[in-house]
């Protein structure tokens, strides 16, 4: 079966953005790195492009220059176990970076996140429609999740 890899196109600083995400994941690093030489078309020694793994899922990026940004047309969802993970990886892809809501953020070098608590998914699937309904609105007010805040709008 052939491998999916995300590729993620940065201006000029895949190398800065890669050490940032492998602080952020645990298991995280760098694998292959390719450099310009004295072919060109860039400076010699900087990165064109390379292969990553975020906490075992493998990337690629390169710098390809500044035609192309980030959207939220693209983002990449963080299966939260808990409230620490979920302030663990808001509080750090967040600096640097800008908040949005119901949990989307934008990290410093414009690529969009979601941290996301399993407990929502429960929540927002309630077999209660009520609850589910309460949930949602409780959500839809915040940035960063919080899911005691979700439990106390789901019980009313």
């Amino acid at each position: 079966m052939p491998t999916i890899t995300p590729s993620l196109w940065f201006d000029d600083d895949l190398e800065e953005a890669m050490a940032f995400y492998a602080s952020v994941f645990p298991n995280s690093r760098v694998h292959d790195v390719v450099r310009y030489t004295e072919a060109g078309p860039g400076e010699p020694g900087t990165v064109v492009t390379a292969t990553f793994d975020l906490d075992g899922t493998r990337f690629s990026g390169i710098n390809g220059g500044p035609m192309f940004r980030f959207t939220e047309a693209v983002s990449f969802v963080v299966d939260c176990a808990d409230q620490d993970e979920v302030d663990h990886y808001w509080s750090a892809l967040t600096d640097g970076g800008e908040e949005s809501q119901c949990g989307w953020l934008k990290d410093r070098f414009g690529l969009s996140w979601q941290v996301v608590p399993r407990r929502l998914g429960e929540l927002l699937s309630d077999p209660d429609p009520a609850r589910a309904a309460r949930a949602t609105q409780a959500m839809l007010g915040m940035r960063r999740i919080v899911v005691s805040e979700l439990e106390a709008a789901a019980a009313g």
